[in-house]
């Protein structure tokens, strides 16, 4: 009993006792171990193999994990501060341009097109139209070109007009400036149409990572080389990672490779230095192609197969690609459609489960919802019109004739009526259009333009028989789709040559003008420079020596050219009665480089660096000019109403608005407005007084074929001024001017509490 008791005293401390004598036990063999390194044999035979270990390691060039004191990667070095006096020897850091460059994300697709001297003007042209605005970059590759290139085409011309020289000139091009920006490179010729959207659409599926020679194989001439190549008539795909394995070999394949065909050339330098063949089929997808006979009919030719075509060749003449390029465009469009039905059914299919039913899916199905006024001044008008007349007339009248625009849309609209009509009731019912009983339309800025018709028709039946009925129908012309317009690169380094035309009536202003100025681009060091004119009239013009009224201001550009060195600020007078916009570019025009980026101001503009960078961006020379609507300052007296302004306006509708009867300012290159200049002279020959009556916003959207750009712009800043309208300038130009200094008082509840309080005044 004694034994038990003490066996279960000991029990508890059992697995203590074994844990503390498991730990001597290992720190004993662990002393033995220390005492065994602390040999001196082993110490030197160890230190002498570390050492050779040390030696093998600087041998081949990796740095050894042991480092003495000396070693001079480890000792910590103290760099002196150096004050830099001169801020100019200070390198800017470089921004990156977008985002997609510093992430190394490439364009999916590149096409380049073979022709020649003869051909660009016609089958090039053709091409070019037909799937440019369909793709990012097209590239003409020529041997030589004529005098005059076709507008709007981006032509290479390599010097010679070989076609093995001419097809090694591409790919060597293409290396050079390409390589790095796109996925997929494609390559035809100018008597090839191609299907843009197909192709588009099907290089996104193909895996950008493989070396792939894609489109029509084709055995070689004469049997003696294995492989086939891509025939150039039906075009060919290269991936970049074939193209960059054929970079090292090009020089050997021009020297080395004889053929009299460029595409057979082409073939036998892929498969001699990268061993890839042709293939018409990759990864489930087809390069499906149609050879054209020389006397082929279109109409005859709408097969399933030629329907899914890619490309097809050869194509004879330009009026031959266009009728191409129309029959795929509708089948395109019909494809469209039918996708269009299948979404809107899917929509109504879905809007019953939820919990609004039906009401929650907008008529017509996929467009906005109708605009909701918030307040009574943003209720839609409703106008009303029969077939001969409308009830709301630009002069202010009630009623007058349905003319024009007016009277083709009215048409239009009752015709498409009349169609949806018959389309949903034939052939059970045939409807004949009697007349238009009411008609409503109005504008929906979410939607588009809105109408309602009461139409009284005739309804004939199957058995002939017919009655008069009334009915009421819903039309909608929705707007255009939004669409994204490939844009040529700009940067934003561009000096922007800011001209400021001046009157006497401006010289008040110019004073905050040149302190804004320098606030806002002198001390940044903005790439910009300010030339200013300073218009006289004939009597101002006399009294120049004696009196001159800009004497205050050329003092205090003087000012601003001492107090900021190197700073020049040219300014030209002149001398006239009717003031003009173009009048003073041409003159500015002349002094300048074809290159020149101008931005013509005015003395209440605010410039700065935001709106500068848009001025740049938005500029595009042979592409795009750019009319910003500026925000313009309400009359201080009137909106706040005897109190002080603040010192910074912010953009609220009751402290400014978007004046959109300016054109004052604007954005361009000089060799835009010279081009456009020039297409302007045959008009001004038969009318002198052109120039006068127009400006330079009706002078490009008149003569150039150029994207002329007009958004508000909310960088765009202007004081409130009180604009001197000129009588001797075009009606339209002074009415703009007399709306802009109304429209710019204040807005209807401000003017609508003086009047009131004035009304009180008076009754008192």
């Amino acid at each position: 009993m004694r034994l038990a008791k003490i066996v279960g005293y000991l029990k508890p401390i059992g697995p203590v006792f074994v844990g503390i004598s498991l730990g001597f036990t290992l720190s004993l063999l662990s002393v033995s171990w220390v005492d065994d390194l602390c040999d001196a044999s082993w110490r030197d035979n160890a230190i002498e193999e570390i050492s050779s270990q040390e030696r093998a390691l600087k041998t081949h060039g990796k740095r050894s994990s042991l480092l003495s004191e000396d070693d001079e990667d480890v000792n910590p070095r103290i760099i002196p501060y150096k004050q830099v006096i001169n801020e100019s020897q200070v390198k800017k850091p470089v921004r990156s341009r977008y985002a997609s460059t510093e992430l190394g994300i490439r364009d999916n697709l590149f096409v380049g097109v073979l022709t020649s001297k003869t051909t660009i003007n016609t089958l090039g042209v053709a091409v070019n139209r037909t799937i440019s605005h369909h793709l990012d970059t097209v590239v003409f590759f020529t041997g030589s070109s004529n005098r005059k290139t076709p507008h709007g085409m981006q032509v290479v011309t390599h010097g010679d007009e070989r076609p093995i020289w001419n097809m090694y000139q591409t790919i060597k091009y293409i290396l050079e400036h390409y390589i790095e920006e796109y996925n997929w490179f494609y390559l035809a010729q100018d008597d090839t149409y191609t299907q843009a959207d197909r192709l588009k659409a099907m290089v996104p599926h193909l895996s950008m990572d493989r070396q792939l020679y894609m489109g029509s194989p084709e055995e070689f001439i004469g049997g003696e080389m294995q492989g086939r190549y891509c025939y150039g008539g039906f075009g060919y795909l290269l991936s970049r990672p074939l193209l960059l394995r054929l970079r090292v070999f090009l020089e050997s394949c021009r020297n080395d490779i004889l053929s009299v065909r460029a595409d057979e050339w082409l073939g036998r330098c892929i498969i001699d230095y990268a061993s890839i063949n042709c293939v018409d089929e990759f990864e489930g997808l087809h390069y499906d192609r149609h050879e054209m006979g020389k006397n082929s009919d279109l109409s005859k030719e709408q097969s399933e197969q030629f329907n899914s075509t890619l490309t097809v060749h050869p194509v004879s003449d330009p009026e031959q690609m266009y009728r191409l390029h129309k029959y795929f465009t509708q089948i395109e469009l019909q494809k469209s459609y039918k996708e269009i039905e299948k979404l809107q059914a899917e929509i109504k299919n879905v809007s019953v489960l939820a919990f609004e039913g039906n009401r929650s899916a907008h008529w017509p199905v996929g467009v906005n919802p109708p605009f909701e006024p918030k307040t009574r001044f943003e209720v839609l008008k409703w106008e009303y019109f029969t077939e001969d007349t409308i009830f709301s007339c630009l002069d202010g009248s009630p009623k007058c004739e349905l003319r024009g625009i007016d009277r083709m849309d009215v048409v239009d609209v009752i015709d498409t009526a009349m169609g949806e009509l018959n389309k949903k009731y034939m052939p059970v019912l045939h409807l004949k259009k009697q007349q238009l009983i009411n008609g409503y339309r109005r504008f929906d800025p979410t939607r588009g333009m809105e109408y309602i018709l009461d139409l009284q028709m005739e309804v004939v039946t199957q058995k002939g028989r017919s009655r008069s009925i009334t009915k009421r129908v819903h039309l909608v012309r929705p707007l255009s789709n939004i669409e994204i317009i490939p844009m040529p690169y700009v940067t934003e380094a561009t000096k922007v040559h800011i001209i400021l035309p001046l009157t006497k009536e401006d010289t008040s202003q110019m004073k905050q003008f040149l302190e804004l100025y320098a606030a806002n681009a002198l001390q940044k060091k903005e790439n910009a420079m300010l030339t200013i004119l300073f218009i006289y009239d004939l009597f101002q013009a006399q009294q120049v020596n004696q009196n001159d009224i800009f004497a205050e201001v050329k003092s205090a550009i003087t000012f601003y050219e001492r107090k900021f060195p190197g700073l020049k600020v040219p300014w030209i007078s002149v001398k006239t009665d009717t003031p003009s916009q173009i009048k003073f570019m041409d003159i500015i025009s002349k002094k300048h480089p074809v290159d020149t980026l101008f931005f013509t101001a005015t003395v209440s503009t605010i410039v700065n660096t935001e709106f500068l960078n848009r001025c740049r961006m938005n500029s595009i020379s042979n592409w795009q000019v750019f009319f910003p609507i500026h925000f313009q300052d309400f009359n201080p007296d009137i909106a706040y109403q005897g109190q002080k302004p603040p010192d910074t306006i912010d953009l609220v509708r009751d402290a400014g608005h978007f004046d959109r009867n300016v054109f004052d300012e604007a954005c361009f290159y000089n060799s835009d407005y010279m081009a456009t200049r020039t297409q302007m002279a045959s008009d001004l020959q038969d009318n002198e007084d052109l120039l006068e009556t127009l400006d330079i916003y009706e002078m490009f959207v008149k003569y150039s074929g150029l994207h002329v750009f007009r958004a508000i712009e909310p960088a765009l800043h202007q004081r409130y001024s009180h604009q001197a309208c000129n009588p001797h300038l075009s009606e339209d130009i002074y009415h703009r001017c007399v709306q802009s200094n109304l429209e710019g008082l204040g807005t209807r509840s401000q003017l609508a509490l003086i009047l009131f309080e004035q009304e009180q005044g008076n009754s008192t």
